[in-house]
């Protein structure tokens, strides 16, 4: 019998098929906007993930102030110099590379071409800490790093703009009013966890930095690489008590410096991520509620122009339950049907648009599983009321109707 009923619900649909796609509309978009949000949602969550992973494994940034900046409105806290870097690497166990950070934004020119870009002076722990590797050239010699000469390693956006198809490496170009040597070139790593050029920079000696740009010893900040055979929240624990021990801090609730585990900013970011892609899905999913009220509106029309139809079924013995199951099955491949078409125009929007915005590509069965069954669950919610008012017509009236 249910065969027979969804044959006969079939050729219903296909007889007023403008009708019925336009029945439907609301549950395609609803499904397509809910599984679009969530898709590209998810692959927004991974991209931050990987680009919190590419700061490196295992790593602590150290920085003056309590926050993500310098602290409120209070003295500004004191930076960290080159001592409190050998403090950390000689003092605490666990710790496999330190590097000093010393930036300044420069102009780099090369003949004809010029370029905005940041100055990190550090030093070869700096490359080890975030395991970026060398597309050519070499790290600096002690000599370099200790004497503080002008030499640098340029990242990959630095190379295009002033290189172009030029080998850079040994080639000399001016930072400002610094002449300066290239001997490497970095691998290219693209976006950062929070969106900034990681190949738009120039590494360069801290003691360079330190004397040619800044004109002081202090350090910006400070990133730590955690030994993995260490407990990374240990050793940022002896760290902080290191630094509480230098900066004459007794109690923590007081410290003027901010220890930072790379781990925890990703998944707090990704957490947020998530809570932003569930909030935007649910409110794409209102669009299925509309959906379900445009199916119930046309059924009750459907049930109206056919019920001298219906009262004919019931006189020739249909029972009540056969007529609503009828229309019951009518609704539900309706809103099946939408969901179907919702789902093909979901999978083509998410892979035209993930590139569009930079994030992977993710597809996930299960909220797509979940978006058609809902979107089934609408059929037989809103489709309910017009069957039972259909099943409940009396054969005398229906068959009385005009």
């Amino acid at each position: 019998m249910f065969a027979t009923t969804l044959v006969l619900a079939i050729r219903e649909i296909r007889r007023h098929l403008l009708r019925s796609f336009l029945t439907i509309l609301g549950i395609v978009i609803g499904v397509a906007a809910v599984v679009t949000m969530v898709t590209l949602g998810n692959g927004a969550t991974q991209a931050v993930s990987d680009q919190i992973s590419s700061l490196g494994s295992n790593i602590l940034s150290i920085r003056p102030g309590q926050g993500f900046g310098r602290g409120g409105g209070g003295p500004r806290p004191p930076d960290f110099d080159l001592e409190d870097v050998e403090a950390i690497m000689e003092q605490v166990a666990g710790v496999a590379a330190v590097a000093p950070q010393a930036q300044h934004s420069a102009t780099a020119i090369r003949n004809a071409a010029n370029w905005s870009t940041t100055i990190n002076g550090t030093t070869n722990d700096f490359l080890v800490a975030q395991q970026w590797q060398l597309a050519s050239g070499r790290t600096f010699t002690p000599a370099e790093e200790e004497s503080g000469r002008s030499v640098c390693i340029i990242g990959d956006t630095v190379r295009q703009n002033l290189f172009q198809r030029d080998d850079p490496i040994g080639e000399r170009f001016r930072i400002g009013d610094v002449s300066c040597e290239v001997i490497g070139t970095l691998a290219a790593r693209g976006q950062g966890g929070f969106g900034n050029d990681q190949d738009d920079t120039v590494i360069m000696p801290v003691k360079a930095v330190q004397r040619r740009f800044t004109g002081n010893r202090d350090l910006r900040s400070i990133m730590v690489s955690v030994d993995p055979r260490y407990e990374t929240a240990t050793v940022q624990r002896s760290i902080e008590s290191l630094l509480r021990e230098r900066r004459n801090v007794s109690n923590p609730r007081e410290d003027d410096f901010r220890v930072t585990d790379t781990a925890q900013i990703a998944e707090t970011l990704s957490g947020t991520t998530r809570i932003l892609t569930t909030v935007m899905g649910a409110v794409a999913a209102v669009s299925l509620l509309v959906g379900g009220i445009g199916i119930m509106n046309i059924m009750l029309v459907s049930v109206t122009e056919r019920t001298r139809e219906i009262g004919i079924r019931l006189a020739i013995g249909a029972v009540a339950r056969e007529v609503l199951l009828q229309f019951l099955v009518e609704a539900v491949a309706l809103a099946c049907l939408g969901g179907l078409i919702g789902l093909a125009l979901a999978l083509v929007a998410t892979m035209v648009a993930a590139p569009l915005i930079q994030v992977p590509f993710i597809f996930d069965p299960q909220i797509n599983l979940v978006a058609f069954f809902f979107s089934a669950l609408i059929g037989i919610v809103f489709g309910y009321f017009p069957a039972r008012r259909a099943a409940s017509l009396n054969p005398i009236d229906a068959l009385r109707h005009e």
